[in-house]
């Protein structure tokens, strides 16, 4: 009988948290789709893994037997694929740069042109990420290094250098009665619907709402998108407003939708992300020095 590696995920998941909803929130998907899959691998194990109540989620005998295993085997396979991958790419001279948004905004190609010059012969494979995935790959193995805004979930287990800050705008609709405004208080936009990425973000989708700063007041949620076509769709058709870096007016202007600064809410920061475990590559390294080198040049302030 196989047992798909991402069951395991879910289920290491789990039974570290004691509770669907944080698991959930861990992972990047839903609720739902997560007790669907736990319930699949109890189904292909035949057993009960976890005994669910109001408080949470215990594990069964059955349940401890495979924690204590799960994570070693987990851990294993994925020091296999990150070698198999890291391999291929050193072969073929490739290195796998995932990104958000505008990545590090205009400083993003002399960062590419520095990296070439520092590996001749090497190239950066840039990969832009959904935001239903703020590490852009890194979480996973599926890229070398990353460029991310802040915060973001798991950002603990990374190495981490931030680049730049630059404010927060906001983003609406050209009717919205603020698009005249010279700048909006953000006190004045806690009523407003706002369109969020999605819920299994965690961290990353409450920056952009901006939860800790509105005094308990609570988030009215206009519409979730995934993509940025998507979130301007979302704010163009009217279902609600975003906060987004300021170099989203240049990297994402359209009929339909304008950008006006905003008081009141802390800066973005972009930075540059990798695994400790690449703490020696030379040609991770290297990229993440062309990027300390060129953060001037982002348009934001410095670190």
């Amino acid at each position: 009988m196989d047992v798909d590696t991402r069951l395991l995920r879910y289920f290491v998941a789990v039974a570290d948290e004691g509770s669907l909803t944080r698991a959930a929130e861990r992972l990047f998907v839903s609720q739902p789709a997560l007790t669907k899959q736990i319930r699949q691998l109890e189904t292909r194990l035949g057993a009960p893994l976890f005994v669910r109540s109001r408080t949470g989620m215990t594990l069964t005998p059955a349940g401890r037997a495979l924690a204590e295993r799960a994570p070693a085997l987990l851990a294993d396979w994925d020091g296999i694929l990150r070698e198999t991958r890291r391999a291929a790419g050193r072969a073929e001279r490739v290195l796998r740069v995932g990104f958000v948004a505008s990545a590090a905004n205009e400083a993003t190609q002399h960062i590419v042109a520095e990296f070439a010059r520092r590996r001749p012969g090497w190239r950066a494979d840039m990969r832009q990420a959904a935001w239903s995935d703020p590490t852009a790959g890194l979480a996973h193995g599926d890229t070398d290094v990353a460029l991310l805004r802040l915060p973001f979930p798991g950002q603990d287990t990374l190495r981490v250098e931030t680049l730049f800050t630059e404010p927060r705008w906001v983003a609406l609709p050209t009717a919205h009665p603020f698009a005249a405004r010279e700048l909006i208080p953000f006190r004045d936009l806690w009523d407003e619907p706002f369109v969020a990425a999605p819920p299994e973000t965690g961290r990353w989708r409450d920056y952009w709402l901006a939860a800790d700063e509105r005094e308990g007041r609570p988030v009215r949620i206009g519409a979730v998108t995934d993509r940025p076509d998507d979130w301007l769709s979302a704010i163009a058709n009217g279902y609600g407003i975003a906060l987004a870096p300021e170099s989203a007016a240049r990297y994402y202007a359209r009929p339909g939708i304008t950008y006006r600064p905003v008081s009141g809410v802390s800066p973005s920061r972009v930075a540059v992300a990798w695994a400790p475990a690449d703490d020696t590559d030379p040609a991770v390294q290297a990229f993440v020095r062309s990027c300390l080198d060129n953060s001037t040049r982002a348009g934001g302030e410095g670190p």
